[in-house]
């Protein structure tokens, strides 16, 4: 199996979404060496497309993806290699956050470890009810501190440290009542509800989207003060674009915006 793959699914004309398929099921997708290299360039593949709207990461059988691949963490005098897989981890997690458009992550199953990381790190997480997520490196011996980064981020300290401290998964139900995914549906819905938040995010101006997302990111690591004195100027930039004085023409006269993008 290919280690991903990358395909288009139309939405809001002229926009597209780009779906990204973990889609090594025999390895559970691991995120090995060469799955973090695809997916990388993968979810820089379209990035400076005026029409690209919107990624999805979805995966290939019952696991979303058990995480690092431990058969490439065996030898212990491999530092080199080691520190290349972890670093590799690091900037595709971050790279997620970074991207101009919002990244969803389509869960349909278990999700461990940097496999629950990279749920954590997506802006949005559609999962079905059967799905869970944990971080039971503990158990063998190698603490999730990685995974913790973007898992610490998204759910309360406790419930964050419960899951890194016993291995112990939380349900779907769960993992959206602590925050870490955003919905759960059946199933059998969970492509037509993750379409449908797709086309709705396509239906606004990427580069509205993509200052709005940059700034997001920014503020929320900073003090209340500074917070709002950067996003204070963020919305006064905001109105320079061309796109911020469609909307608000558009809204007054009561029609849709023609968006430039």
């Amino acid at each position: 199996p290919r280690s991903g793959l990358r395909h288009r699914n139309p939405a809001v004309s002229p926009g597209f979404c780009s779906t990204i398929v973990l889609n090594n099921p025999r390895r559970r997708n691991a995120l090995s060496l060469p799955m973090l290299q695809c997916l990388r360039q993968d979810l820089l593949h379209d990035v400076k497309s005026r029409e690209l709207r919107v990624i999805v990461i979805a995966a290939e059988g019952p696991v979303f993806s058990s995480g690092h691949d431990l058969k490439e963490l065996k030898n212990e005098d491999d530092v080199k290699h080691h520190t290349q897989v972890f670093e590799l981890c690091a900037e595709v997690m971050t790279l997620i956050q970074k991207l101009p458009v919002p990244v969803i992550a389509k869960v349909n199953g278990l999700a461990t470890a940097a496999g629950c990381q990279l749920v954590a790190s997506c802006d949005i997480a559609v999962a079905s009810e059967k799905s869970q997520f944990a971080t039971p490196g503990v158990n063998i011996g190698l603490f999730c501190s990685t995974p913790a980064v973007a898992v610490g981020r998204s759910l309360p300290r406790k419930v964050a440290l419960e899951m890194l401290f016993t291995g112990e998964p939380l349900s779907a139900q769960e993992a959206l009542m602590h925050g870490l995914i955003s919905k759960v549906v059946p199933e059998d819905r969970l492509e037509e509800e993750t379409m449908k938040i797709s086309r709705k995010i396509c239906e606004s101006s990427k580069s509205v989207l993509a200052l709005g997302k940059a700034t997001f990111y920014r503020q929320i690591t900073q003090d209340l003060d500074t917070a709002y004195k950067m996003t204070t100027q963020v919305m006064v930039d905001n109105l320079t674009l061309r796109d911020g004085q469609e909307g608000i023409e558009a809204f007054i006269q009561k029609r849709k915006p023609v968006w430039s993008h």
